[in-house]
């Protein structure tokens, strides 16, 4: 259930250089929400989150954390007030143990036993790698392990970009069960996802991203059944599920 805004963006621009990425974007992600981000590839979904982030200072708009104007704030600064982001590429210390990729994810608030047996609780794998390098695990657990260290700084809203890319089926399921606990805790994510009919399933809400605009929005179930989303980011799924129709006796 949604309680309030934690995350509201209004107006944002952003870019590189003279080169305009987003485009006058305005979204909200609630207290106990997962909004997906939908767009092709070079939609600016992935510059959107950096600009939230504090790594890309916005040209223009806001971004706000409950009642708090953070524009352009500094990462580390962002995540001592709640903010956390889970990147593309994971970007892992590979030479550090999980362990201790953890308890730089906390480096913010110092770690927190309690938040440290939710994390291994939710990635029971971690625990059992607890003292190996993290540059020694699969890529599903190095994705488990870049969101648990997102989780280590206790944030309100987590940035997460790409979780699924590159990943097996099994492991995916994993990390999106995962995900739907932390939404019932209370968390607020924002997620870019390849894989849109998979996100909209976990999703209560999406946005879909074109031309650095946002051109559609809606409850998750209306993007599902939106003809244009789905011929345009559903359709081997809209294809499959159809096939499957026909085999029905």
């Amino acid at each position: 259930m949604i309680v309030s805004d934690l995350l509201q963006i209004e107006g944002l621009h952003a870019g590189y250089g003279r080169i305009e990425v987003v485009r006058g974007v305005s979204l909200t992600v609630g207290s106990g929400e997962v909004v997906t981000l939908l767009g092709s590839n070079g939609a600016g979904k992935s510059t959107l989150l950096k600009a939230v982030a504090g790594l890309l200072q916005p040209s223009a708009g806001t971004v706000k954390l409950g009642a708090d104007d953070v524009t352009g704030v500094a990462p580390e600064k962002l995540v001592r007030r709640g903010l956390a982001l889970v990147p593309e590429g994971r970007m892992l210390f590979g030479s550090l143990t999980v362990k201790e990729n953890l308890s730089l994810g906390a480096y913010a608030t110092g770690v927190d036993e309690a938040v440290l047996a939710r994390v291994l609780a939710l990635f029971p794998v971690l625990k059992e790698r607890f003292s190996q390098r993290a540059a020694t695990l699969s890529g599903g657990e190095q994705q488990m392990l870049a969101i648990g260290r997102a989780l280590m700084s206790k944030p309100k809203v987590m940035l997460l970009d790409e979780p699924s890319l590159g990943l097996a089926p099994k492991v995916v399921g994993q990390i999106f069960e995962a995900l739907d606990e932390l939404r019932d805790d209370g968390l607020g994510v924002l997620l870019v996802e390849q894989d849109a009919n998979l996100a909209l399933k976990h999703s209560d809400r999406g946005y879909v991203m074109r031309g650095g605009r946002l051109v559609v929005q809606g409850s998750a179930v209306e993007l599902r059944c939106d003809d244009d989303v789905r011929l345009a980011y559903l359709g081997s799924w809209h294809r499959k599920e159809q096939s499957d129709a026909d085999m029905e006796p």
